[in-house]
């Protein structure tokens, strides 16, 4: 590259356009391949990180599950339990059974949604290509 000198006596770089096809196309391919590895690196370490963020959520939910399902049968003994003073026995395990399992149902929906795709959070690698596939369109 040509090199001037300004006014202040600093030197700038001019680019040079008589440069030969083939170091441009050098240049060209030596350019996008680090281009791409660096994409692959930040796609990696989005998916690396909402990876990491999904196994923590579903510690925690089963966690949350298994104090629950402690509670729940301490409670279901004592409605049982209740519930047969009125009624018999076994149509108060039928009736607080059958209220369980559509609670149950309810909580395993409210779950499901709560565990979202981990590929979701990777807005910054899908705004990088998008800006990257702008400017070597730009280019050519």
């Amino acid at each position: 590259m040509a090199t001037i000198t300004s006014d202040t006596g600093s030197r700038v770089r001019e680019p040079v356009t008589d440069e030969p096809t083939t170091t441009l196309l050098s240049r060209l391919l030596s350019d996008s391949s680090a281009l791409a590895k660096n994409e692959i690196a930040l796609a990696k370490a989005e998916f690396r990180g909402a990876l990491e963020e999904f196994k923590l959520g579903l510690v925690s939910l089963a966690s949350a599950g298994v104090v629950l399902l402690a509670g729940l049968l301490a409670l279901v003994a004592a409605a049982i339990a209740a519930l047969g003073t009125v009624v018999s026995v076994w149509l108060a395990a039928l009736i607080v059974g059958i209220a369980l399992t559509v609670i149950g149902g309810l909580l395993l929906l409210s779950a499901k949604k709560s565990l979202a795709d981990p590929t979701a959070h990777l807005e910054r690698t899908q705004t990088s290509l998008h800006k990257d596939a702008t400017v070597v369109a730009r280019r050519t």
